[in-house]
């Protein structure tokens, strides 16, 4: 039998390496990547100890830069020829304002613009897959946050909120974004029966917490936390359950629906949010 594919971007540690593992362990092909090269090369020995031959690629690549993002995709396109799964994982916090060398905000760049790139590029593998798998069954998993919560929306006409920036504002436009982003994919690619969701995975005890700024470290500090295997179980639940299947669109924690930010069920922000995402990202061109 032919395995299904899996793309996850950020398994090189954290939710991401433990839903590589958990993947590999349902029989699924792995494409996994990861930024630091350290990491990567940890991350790759510890999943092909257990990984049959051919089950695992390992790439590197920083989803901050949206040409990594487009090189990355090449270089996935050059694997197979289908994409049974897309987990837009990776992520994180950054303590201070910093701009990629595209001279993007860094915070918008790698939490949603970077996968957004990803997710474009890797549609026609994607729906490559849709005509021969039970439907439903191939899917787009963004990795969000409670965070996404905390903001009464996105300012459309300046997403990188280069007018207003804190780095909390900053993470949670982002997780805010993933989820908004999953909903857009949800209406777009119902034809082609391709579904989309996006989840909170909880407070994950992962190295998320050693780049983020001292006033969020204090309070997260004193925050109870799950594993990387309990943080990674609702993006596995997510990949493979029929359940997760029947619906698209979704926001979900702890294998459950969670109720969005009240603008993500509203058709005419999610419209807004897609054309201002497009006019952004057309500024760096491939």
């Amino acid at each position: 039998m032919t395995r299904p594919v899996a793309v996850i971007t950020g398994a090189s540690a954290g939710v991401g390496l433990a839903a590589a593992r958990a993947l590999l362990g349902h029989g699924w092909r792995v494409i996994a990547t990861g930024r630091n090269p350290d990491r990567c090369a940890a991350a790759e020995a510890e999943l092909a100890a257990s990984a049959e031959p051919g089950q695992l690629a390992f790439l590197r690549a920083d989803l901050a830069l949206l040409g990594e993002a487009r090189r990355l995709a090449r270089e996935i396109a050059a694997l197979t020829d289908r994409v049974h799964l897309l987990a837009n994982n990776a992520g994180g916090m950054t303590d201070a304002f910093r701009t990629t060398a595209e001279g993007l905000e860094e915070n918008i760049a790698g939490n949603f613009l970077g996968p957004w790139v990803l997710t474009e590029a890797l549609l026609p593998l994607l729906r490559a897959a849709a005509p021969g798998s039970a439907p439903g069954t191939v899917r787009i998993i963004n990795t969000s946050s409670d965070g996404s919560e905390f903001i009464p929306g996105i300012n459309h006409a300046d997403l990188q909120n280069l007018a207003d920036w804190n780095p909390g504002t900053a993470y949670c436009t982002g997780k805010l974004a993933n989820v908004l982003h999953a909903r857009a994919l949800a209406g777009r690619l119902a034809a082609d029966g391709i579904v989309a969701h996006a989840f909170h995975p909880g407070t994950v005890d992962s190295n998320f917490f050693s780049h983020v700024p001292d006033t969020t470290r204090a309070y997260t500090d004193g925050l109870a936390k799950i594993s990387l295997d309990e943080g990674a179980d609702t993006l596995v639940w997510l990949a493979t359950s029929e359940e997760a299947g029947r619906s698209s669109g979704g926001y979900w924690h702890m294998r459950a629906p969670r109720e969005p930010n009240p603008v993500v069920n509203d058709p005419a922000v999610i419209t807004a949010f897609v054309a201002a995402t497009e006019r952004l990202v057309a500024t760096i061109p491939d």
